[in-house]
């Protein structure tokens, strides 16, 4: 263990962009040593620069989280390197193009749940290893849900499969992470606006098959709700929180 700072070190998975990059700049500005993982290296390794620059630290770490090699190399480096581990934000994801079921490839269903699914089962077992070893015992497991984590859009079955999946995980970690000090969060994001989400600002269909323009909120709401989240003791916990565009069609019917 090479550890020689004492701040509180957090770990984000993707990273690189859209959520993930403005949680990670979030979490740095709040004093956090971040570990960013990802599997594109250059956006990695852009934001360390950035965190430098701003005498921040932060450590790319390239990771694929569908991979349990992978995920385990992760882990051994964060360990080796700062020796505990106080927040993780599981937020890589992806999602499948919206077509009807049958329609939709078994490797595209596959790359969805191996990725929201697996992933977040992947690195939370990671991150509750090292928490409960690590001394002082404990820290925080904050998973990235969605609103499709209660409702579904049209033709997003693997998404909204994975998303549910996720929030029946979050809080088993929550009941789990009990008597370890490990705190379980998960935070349902509704049309944030990021390079990946920009195409709904031209329209999404509907339930009843129309086609409409749904209002984004800016991302930086999600980052600061990250960050209420992680700055809490361990002794209080948000299981759960929605951070919308107050006009999305979430709530009510139509």
């Amino acid at each position: 263990m090479t550890a020689t700072n004492s701040r509180k070190v957090a770990l984000v998975t993707g990273a690189g962009s859209g959520i993930g990059r403005a949680v990670a700049l979030g979490l740095l500005a709040d004093g956090f040593t971040l570990v960013l993982a990802g599997r594109r290296p250059e956006p990695l390794h852009d934001l360390v620069e950035s965190a430098r620059a701003s005498g921040g630290e932060a450590l790319a770490v390239p990771t694929d989280v569908r991979d349990p090699a992978s995920v385990d190399a992760l882990f051994a480096t964060v360990e080796e390197v700062y020796g505990r581990l106080d927040v993780i934000f599981n937020n890589a994801g992806v999602n499948t193009p919206a077509v009807p079921i049958d329609e939709l490839a078994v490797d595209q269903w596959l790359n969805v749940i191996n990725t929201n699914l697996t992933g977040v089962f992947l690195c939370s077992r990671g991150a509750f290893g090292l928490m409960r070893r690590q001394q002082p015992q404990g820290g925080r497991i904050i998973n990235n849900g969605s609103i499709s984590a209660h409702a579904p859009r049209p033709f997003s079955a693997p998404y909204t499969a994975s998303k549910h999946a996720v929030l029946g995980l979050t809080k088993s970690l929550a009941l789990d992470g009990r008597e370890f000090n490990i705190a379980c969060s998960q935070i349902d994001i509704g049309n944030a606006l990021t390079e990946l989400s920009v195409r709904m600002t031209k329209g999404v269909r509907q339930a009843n098959g129309d086609i409409a323009v749904e209002p984004m909120v800016d991302v930086q709401h999600v980052a600061d709700a990250v960050r209420y989240i992680a700055g809490l003791p361990l002794s209080a916990n948000v299981l759960n929180m929605t951070v919308m565009a107050t006009n999305m069609p979430f709530v009510g019917r139509g």
